[in-house]
């Protein structure tokens, strides 16, 4: 909102963030008013000066492929297709701000138009390559605009490298025989008038629909060249299923990493090297109409993206909690070596102070002895009064009205505490000789159902041993029972 106050007459382009085929996508110099706070909608920045063809506007479908992303390995296919409008192309004003036909190159939408024409060099719907074919004539260079949309392509993928990578390794942990999945992408790439690419969307997963010839010969030489640069045998796929149920057989019955695990460990990442390898040697010889723009001769200015971007997602997940705790740790002994430095500070110390239990008491004098005597002289103390300052801890008391969630760890806790504690008392027979106690107290009568002859099994109990008595008679007293379940208050105070 900022940005729009601050550029006004800007115009801009708003899509819903979950939508395709071009629904819902309008053009507003005001996406304050025509969006409202409950929608969802990506808003960018109009490009109102984009490179125009014959004085229509277009973009580049640019198709790329992921073959790996451990190691990360990225190959641009050389033909597209470039989508045009199908009406001559006028800056964005109120009175064509809502023309889709003039400033919307999706398909979806301008196959519907009554100018739509189906031609691979002067259609709405060419070829990548004659557009590079049309530039070259043109005297534009071909090799920098390409270099350009290659270096935006990277940009963006490594943006989202290390989170690809540790979802990869999190499904594939002991993955070394290449990679085990890959991706095609499509970049939508618009130039503006000086040919700078930009990156208006990317689609994990790109249309292979070919409702027109050109579709079928691009798409379809897309998939066929895909697929001869990933090089799947089957017998990467059996033995795939074999490491897995080894690592099922593994888990099932334990198995704990020991030499053995280490020595195959490091075989398998000597195998991943050897067989990195021939995948490189393999992608030289079967790379199809697909180019390599990662690695190459010229991208190691983008490892320290990689650098940032790694640890950019680190300090955000797991090490931000060992962080955390570092620093605990730190204050803690931060804090113990500033009392340690102030007790040996302390110039004169007097042994003979007495404290008393409360941190926050004062000492009591100590008591001193006349050497001439035998009596002892008492220092007299000092009386608090109500001016006196006394220093006390400050204690929180939550509110007792306000919920608080409760922890489903604490709890169990709590409840098995409850439990053991139960069966500790009921193992060493205390509860049955507190009902022994207060049933043979006289005057006293129970209110749970008792067995048969309970009380003529029960055998006698020395009624004089007061001290074992009253060590009984404490715990009932501290055990939280309720009042309704022994009427013994009373029958307490006749046995004493």
């Amino acid at each position: 909102s900022k940005y729009c106050q601050e550029k006004k007459y800007k115009t801009y382009i708003s899509k819903p963030d979950v939508g395709c085929q071009g629904r819902g996508i309008f053009i507003t110099r005001n996406p304050q008013k025509d969006i409202k706070p409950q929608d969802n909608f990506v808003v960018q920045l109009y490009i109102s000066r984009p490179f125009l063809v014959d004085g229509y506007k277009f973009d580049l479908r640019v198709y790329v492929a992921v073959t790996s992303c451990d190691p990360f390995r990225v190959f641009v296919y050389k033909d597209g297709l470039a989508r045009f409008t199908t009406q001559h192309y006028e800056e964005p004003s109120t009175s064509n701000c809502k023309d889709i036909f003039m400033h919307l190159t999706n398909y979806a939408i301008q196959k519907r138009s009554d100018d739509f024409i189906r031609d691979e060099d002067t259609g709405t719907k060419r070829r990548i390559t004659t557009i590079n074919k049309w530039l070259a004539e043109h005297g534009f260079d071909i090799n920098k605009l390409w270099g350009d949309i290659d270096d935006v392509i990277l940009k963006v993928l490594i943006s989202a490298h290390s989170v690809l990578k540790h979802n990869y390794r999190a499904c594939f942990p002991n993955h070394y025989r290449g990679s085990a999945c890959f991706e095609i992408l499509g970049f939508d790439i618009l130039l503006d008038r000086k040919l700078k690419p930009y990156v208006l969307e990317v689609n994990h997963s790109p249309s292979f629909t070919t409702d027109a010839k050109l579709d079928r010969e691009i798409k379809d030489a897309l998939i066929f060249d895909t697929l001869l640069l990933l090089n799947m045998p089957a017998a990467d796929k059996r033995k795939f299923l074999e490491e897995e149920k080894r690592k099922a057989k593994e888990r099932l019955f334990h198995k704990t990493a020991g030499k053995k695990d280490n020595k195959f460990r490091e075989e398998q990442e000597d195998l991943a090297q050897q067989w990195q390898k021939e995948i490189e040697k393999w992608e030289d010889t079967h790379c199809g109409n697909y180019r390599r723009i990662y690695p190459g001769p010229t991208t190691e200015r983008y490892d320290r993206f990689f650098t940032q971007s790694g640890t950019l997602y680190s300090e955000t997940a797991a090490s931000k909690a060992r962080l955390e705790q570092a620093r605990a740790q730190i204050d803690e002994l931060q804090r113990k070596q500033d009392k340690l430095n102030a007790f040996k500070n302390k110039k004169t110390i007097n042994s003979r102070e007495l404290c008393g239990e409360s941190p926050t008491r004062r000492p009591l004098p100590s008591v001193k002895s006349s050497s001439r005597g035998s009596s002892f002289n008492r220092t007299p103390m000092k009386r608090l009064t109500v001016n006196q300052n006394v220093k006390s801890p400050v204690t929180s008391y939550g509110d007792s009205l306000k919920t608080i969630e409760i922890d489903e760890s604490e709890e169990l806790e709590r409840v098995m505490s409850l439990k053991q504690r139960e069966t500790l008392i009921r193992g060493m027979g205390i509860i049955d000789m507190c009902h022994r106690l207060l049933f043979g107290t006289p005057g006293t009568i129970a209110n749970l159902p008792l067995a048969p002859n309970y009380h003529n099994n029960m055998p006698p109990i020395d009624m004089t041993d007061a001290t074992h008595n009253l060590s009984l008679l404490q715990f009932v007293g501290s055990s939280k029972l309720p009042p309704n379940r022994y009427n013994g208050t009373n029958a307490l105070q006749q046995y004493f």
